[in-house]
């Protein structure tokens, strides 16, 4: 009976790593003579407390090994001072080192494994460019594995040479298959990636699950206070409504509050939920004017004040603040500016924007938001901000819609769901504004950059990303609703269901909610890629095709 391949991982255990001093003697030492042999036949690195060691254990002993480390001065900054040079630029890079097989195991796939659990390891680390010192009787080995050369020999001395190399995210992948193939069995990507209902927090759970409250009572009104007041720190403003209901109730209220003026406006878009306005808008019979640019690209400010100029006073203008069909922002600030030069009422769909970056909603006429986005909480409960103080309606005004019927009433004229409110009070505690939404900025700026890298056609690359959420347009070659479906086996929710997003074969990613976390996106975006490599090739790939165009 053939005995048990060895088993690789990361190196944990005390006698791993003195085994990890022992292979490298052997190999650095006594084989190679790049440093001078031990009487007890042990090397430490001198980088070893800052090593991430894969290993490749048999009957206790380390038979092979790759060293991990992503700290600067890295070990080849020493041997090449110039080193960034010959890097592409704005990379995550981590340097690989020690890599050694004992003589016994070389002829066997040991290797691709080791490198395999490595670039597991990279990718959920966030890392898109590996560097190594190839020893040079090795190099078409390292060729096979995807490096390429840069930069002159480097090494102690002319009879022990080693070649700098590098291999990146985008071309690992694309060659190595194989080594994702079981990826979606030990993912960290799973998860929901939607931009609603959003993952929500164990302790949002847990305060939604409490006994239902009358909305009457005492405690429940001295909960809403606090959470409406919460609500309005948060965004700056002076008012708020909270309603049983969702986004597109808060919208048709905001549009039924400026149909009894009759007053003339404005609607921007530039996407599905701008687009979305203008119905809200036409279904309330107002009167107003529409500017419409392309989805995913930015509006255009200077055809804005133009407009805005020639609109009679006063009026109102309404548009989207982040654009969830396309991942688009649009400048709140610059259009609030224009509309208080011009003494016109700004009037914000905020939806998609609250809670994932900061929002100034003090200088809006009106605004609508919902719990289940980027606040964390769930769907069910949506919000109309307000600047100015309204009278209970005194004409035909659906009574869901008389904002002033809310004000009069302590917020709650109609019955209101304790477990939601208590919920949202909950989510709202956990943000901790502008801390989260700057690291969130971050994280979706590293995740855009690496589906770039990986080939992803990421939608609004002219406009302002949006942190919240990224639209990515596959080609025609690659299902939409079969992407989403296979990554839905694996674990992974994203959105790609909606009408908008199936009639232009898009998907879509959103960090909104609890648990999104750059190993999670690191592994999705691997995950992603080879799902549409599998999806658009269905037959055997070709070893070294790239690109999903």
């Amino acid at each position: 009976m053939s005995s048990a391949p060895p088993l690789v991982k990361i190196a944990s255990e005390d006698w791993e790593f003195a085994e990890i001093h022992r292979l490298n003697h052997q190999t650095f030492a006594e084989e190679i003579g790049q440093h001078p042999t031990a009487p007890d036949s042990r090397l430490v690195d001198r980088f070893h407390s800052d090593n991430t060691y894969v290993v490749a254990v048999a009957q206790q002993r380390i038979v092979a090994m790759l060293a991990l480390r992503s700290i600067r001065p890295f070990s080849l900054d020493s041997k090449l001072p110039d080193l960034d040079r010959y890097l592409p630029p704005n990379r995550h890079v981590c340097e690989l080192r020690l890599l050694a097989v004992t003589p016994e195991r070389r002829s066997t796939s040991l290797l691709a494994a080791v490198f395999a659990e490595t670039w597991r390891h990279i990718i959920e680390t966030g890392y898109d460019l590996a560097i190594i010192s190839a020893y040079v009787r090795q190099l078409k080995l390292y060729q096979h594995l995807g490096f390429e050369p840069f930069g002159p020999l480097v090494g102690p001395s002319p009879d022990v040479l080693f070649q700098p190399m590098m291999l990146t995210l985008e071309r690992f992948v694309p060659q190595a298959p194989q080594v994702f193939a079981r990826w979606s069995e030990t993912t960290a990507a799973r998860g929901r990636y939607l931009p609603g209902p959003v993952a929500v927090h164990a302790d949002v759970r847990a305060a939604f699950n409490g006994e239902p409250q009358s909305h009457r009572a005492d405690a429940f009104l001295a909960r809403f206070d606090l959470v409406a007041s919460s609500l309005r720190s948060l965004v700056g403003a002076r008012r708020v409504a909270i309603l049983l209901g969702t986004g597109t109730l808060a919208n048709d209220v905001v549009a039924w509050q400026l149909a009894p003026a009759g007053e003339p406006g404005l609607v921007l878009t530039n996407g599905e939920f701008g687009d979305r306005l203008v119905d809200h808008a036409r279904r309330a019979g107002l009167s107003f004017d529409v500017i419409a640019h392309a989805w995913g690209q930015p509006l255009d400010l200077d055809d804005v004040a133009s407009r805005l100029a020639a609109l009679p006073r006063p009026g109102w203008l309404w548009f989207v603040h982040c654009e969830t069909s396309t991942g688009v922002f649009n400048d709140l600030e610059a259009i609030g500016r224009l509309c208080a030069a011009r003494r016109v009422r700004l009037c914000v769909d905020a939806i998609s924007s609250i809670g994932t970056t900061t929002v100034d909603l003090s200088g809006a006429f009106l605004a609508s938001g919902v719990s289940g986005k980027g606040i964390g909480a769930f769907p069910g409960l949506a919000f109309v901000f307000h600047d100015h103080d309204v009278a209970p309606a005194s004409h035909a005004l659906p009574r869901l819609f008389d904002l002033g019927l809310y004000a009069s009433e302590r917020g709650v004229p109609f019955t209101q769901s304790s477990n939601l409110v208590c919920a949202l009070d909950a989510a709202i505690q956990r943000l901790d504004l502008p801390a989260p939404v700057e690291t969130l900025a971050a994280l979706a700026g590293w995740l855009r950059r690496r589906l770039t890298l990986l080939g992803f056609d990421l939608v609004g690359r002219d406009a302002s990303p949006a942190p919240g959420v990224i639209t990515i347009a596959l080609p025609a070659t690659i299902s939409s609703l079969d992407a989403a479906a296979a990554l839905e086996q694996a674990g992974c929710e994203i959105g790609a269901r909606s009408r908008y997003l199936v009639e232009r074969n898009w998907i879509q990613i959103a960090l909104m909610g609890a648990g999104v976390s750059k190993a999670a996106l690191s592994a999705l975006s691997i995950l992603l890629f080879v799902t549409c490599e599998r999806l658009h090739r269905p037959s055997h790939a070709a070893v070294g095709d790239a690109g999903l165009a």
